[in-house]
């Protein structure tokens, strides 16, 4: 009789919904970290040292130094998230070391979120919410608590892509007018869909948005590009919302500005040293502060597993993964 195949090792940095747990101890012998604690730079080095597949998180830092502890197995990186801003893709490919993703999973669930927060932050949601709680609510009054509506009003959109268009049919349905800024302007029968007006110029948008939607990806080309000098042609009436990454804002700049009352406001659930969180941000009324939900749907969590799943049987295969990384692009 022929000999049954070893299972590959495949560990995993998190705890992960059982379902999808469940479903990778039955086809791998899955190392899984039950009590959901982040690894550290020695856990991570051990893992790239045992494993045949390694399932890390936007939580994890795969980095040249990480790789370099790789032992001669390690052949598939399958990452849980879309963004692979935290592994060194270039290190990856030099190693020999194949990258996937999990792109289109969490469109809807973040996009659901990014629009929460373009409502929370100009109607003064959780400012509201926080009030209540602390019994300071005295009973309604005609000038107590004024926000802004959001019909007629123009939100810019900074990265035209999966999420961003769903941003914008979203954005829509309330009245707002969707602009957007692109490396790429985007077909013209989805812009005559969602009625969005390109601008070449990311400076020009910003100068006349009054909602600012970071959804663009972060790359080496898109750190701090939304920096000290293009947050300052933003409106003082402006508002700025990311559910993207961090790194994309120049995070001190921003804190200054809404303190100083130059922007009227800020939803954010990223930020650019997360976990931590910029002291001052804590203290403004005027920012919606979550901490990085955007994709946190119980549906989103199962999906993504289950594509990790896919990723990792079809490279076991010998077949090339549905979503191969390279040097950040999905092919």
């Amino acid at each position: 009789m022929p000999q049954r195949r070893p299972k590959p090792v495949v560990v995993v940095t998190r705890k992960l919904p059982d379902v999808v747990q469940t479903r990778m101890m039955e086809l791998f012998d899955a190392r899984l970290n039950i009590d959901d604690h982040p690894f550290g730079p020695a856990e991570l080095a051990a893992a790239v040292r045992d494993a045949d597949v390694l399932v890390p998180t936007v939580s994890d830092r795969i980095d040249a130094g990480v790789l370099g502890s790789a032992g001669p197995n390690l052949k598939l990186i399958a990452n849980f998230g879309n963004g692979v801003d935290h592994i060194d893709l270039a290190a990856s490919a030099d190693r020999g070391i194949v990258v996937t993703n999990t792109p289109r999973v969490l469109t809807e669930d973040t996009a659901d979120m990014t629009m929460a927060l373009i409502l929370a932050a100009p109607r003064r949601l959780t400012e509201g919410e926080r009030l209540v709680r602390a019994g300071l609510w005295k009973g309604w009054s005609p000038s107590f608590m004024l926000g802004h509506r959001l019909a007629n009003k123009r939100l810019g959109i900074v990265g035209m892509g999966r999420i961003g268009m769903a941003v914008a049919r979203r954005a829509r349905a309330f009245g707002l007018s969707i602009h957007y800024h692109n490396r790429r302007r985007v077909a013209e029968d989805l812009e005559a869909e969602l009625e969005a007006t390109y601008w070449e110029s990311l400076d020009q948008m910003l100068a006349h948005m009054d909602i600012v939607s970071v959804n663009c990806p972060h790359t080496p080309a898109t750190y701090h590009l939304l920096s000290a000098r293009r947050l300052k042609l933003l409106r003082r009436s402006a508002y700025i919302v990311n559910t993207a990454r961090g790194e994309i804002i120049d995070e001190n700049t921003l804190v200054e500005m809404l303190a100083a009352g130059e922007i009227a406001g800020a939803g954010l659930d990223v930020y650019e040293h997360e976990p931590k969180i910029h002291p001052k941000l804590l203290g403004l009324d005027n920012v919606v502060l979550l901490p990085h939900m955007g994709s946190a749907t119980l549906e989103g969590r199962i999906d993504t597993g289950e594509r990790v799943i896919v990723n990792i049987r079809t490279f076991i295969d010998g077949h090339r993964p549905p979503d191969r990384v390279i040097r950040g692009a999905t092919i």
